[in-house]
């Protein structure tokens, strides 16, 4: 940590240096600095653990943090430099709705870069491509700017686990909200619990492999240049058999972050919102190397009936959105649904992958029972669970919970009969049915 704060307060100081430099040369006064020996401290800079990048790289980076770390940054020098009630459309910059003090734009960070030179700032464009290191590895970009506005009136911006990561060295991911309309799933549990029935969990198998050899393949290989991007998975089946949980593990064993987005939260009712939404989780989902799990598919992908009226042709433009960029990420997209026949057979062609989740048989739900029964409870003499589960089709882990919930609220260690009994009739009238 001292080590990053060290980093932090020099790239400051020297980014002081630099703007007061550029604000001399632009008011046409004389301002001593040693140039070259500021380049090269903002070029010394690790801001980025464990990289030392070029000083036009480094020198954005501090840009935008700055304002992340003292809100009066630039303020504070403009207030000391520039004379008052000027106007100075070449620094740039704007002011948020909350945040009071200067935010950079494109234009700020051009300014500092290249001043007045044209061939210069045409160079530096490139900082703001595809191929660059800030957009493939998403750490930086240029917001759009409003319609008609020069490009680089754009605000400068930062994905937020990229400033937890300059600031303190690790990456926090983003938090579920209507900004980040997806959560990170993570799971204590490991592989080999998953009870599933061996024809799932060979299927499952492709998916592990596929993440594991997928680089080995299209690059190392040149396979890229002839099958698509990514993967794409379906998994259907009813609830409760494990949809979720066996996504959750599969980023776990295959060390990636997982992210759900429920398609039912997402779709909105204002037009084009739909695609905005999705566009933050895919935009930054690309640079990580994450998982994306579509929860209810069917809220976007369930068969198509005429175009009746607006919402049906908006609905229809949000379906091509997402089929677009599924197709375009270059990772593990799994869509979830409880029926296959749910989904229009014009999108079963795209997936490479369909795994069928069926409610587990007599032998997965003893298993699944079994496993969750804690190690401190004994079963009452003569409870056979290998009979109750061969007698009643249920999946869920509420059985388990209800039955030890009464457990513990006879201040008792032993799981009696009447305890699941009692649970499985309490699921069967959820369901509607009668022992």
């Amino acid at each position: 940590m001292e080590a990053r704060l060290k980093n932090l307060t020099e790239g400051l100081a020297a980014l002081e240096q630099w703007v007061r430099y550029r604000l001399a040369e632009l008011l046409g006064q004389g301002h001593k600095i040693e140039v070259e020996a500021v380049r090269s401290r903002l070029a010394g800079l690790e801001l980025l653990p464990g990289q030392r990048l070029p000083f036009e790289e480094n020198l954005a980076l501090i840009t935008v943090l700055a304002p992340h770390l003292r809100s009066d940054f630039f303020d504070r020098i403009f207030a000391e430099v520039l004379p008052q009630n000027g106007d100075y459309p070449s620094l740039g910059g704007l002011r948020g709705t909350q945040f009071r003090g200067f935010i950079p734009t494109g234009e700020t960070l051009m300014f500092l870069l290249a001043g007045r030179d044209l061939k210069q700032r045409l160079f530096l464009k490139q900082l703001f491509e595809e191929t660059h290191l800030f957009s493939r590895e998403g750490l930086l970009y240029l917001d759009p700017a409003p319609p008609g506005e020069p490009i680089l009136s754009g605000r400068l911006s930062m994905p937020s686990e990229i400033v937890s990561l300059l600031m303190s060295g690790v990456a926090e991911g983003p938090r579920f909200g209507i900004d980040f309309p997806a959560q990170h799933l993570t799971t204590d549990r490991e592989w080999d619990e998953l009870v599933l029935r061996p024809a799932t969990r060979d299927q499952l198998a492709e998916l592990r492999t596929w993440l594991t050899h997928r680089n080995h393949l299209l690059n190392e290989w040149g396979m890229g240049r002839v099958f698509r991007p990514g993967y794409r998975a379906l998994f259907h089946g009813p609830p409760g058999t494990g949809k979720t949980f066996t996504a959750t593990l599969l980023g776990k064993a295959t060390g990636r972050d997982l992210f759900r987005i429920d398609l039912s939260m997402v779709i909105s009712k204002y037009i084009g919102e739909t695609e905005k939404n999705l566009e933050k989780v895919f935009s930054r989902a690309e640079h990580r190397d994450w998982i994306l799990f579509f929860d209810e598919a069917d809220a976007l992908f369930g068969k198509r009936t005429g175009v009746r009226d607006a919402h049906d042709r908006y609905a229809n433009q949000e379906v091509s959105y997402l089929l677009q960029r599924i197709e375009q990420f270059s990772g593990l997209v799994i869509l979830a649904s409880n029926l296959k026949s749910n989904i229009d057979t014009a999108f079963m062609r795209r997936f490479q992958s369909v795994v069928h989740f069926p409610a587990p048989g007599p032998e997965e739900r003893y298993q699944i029972w079994r496993r969750l029964l804690p190690t401190q409870v004994r079963l009452e003499h003569g409870l056979d669970m290998r009979a109750l589960c061969r007698g009643y089709e249920l999946t869920g882990s509420n059985i388990m919970q209800f039955a030890l919930l009464q457990t513990l609220s006879r201040q008792s260690d032993v799981l009696q009969k009447t305890d699941l009994l009692e649970a499985i009739e309490r699921e069967y009238q959820k369901e509607g049915r009668s022992l």
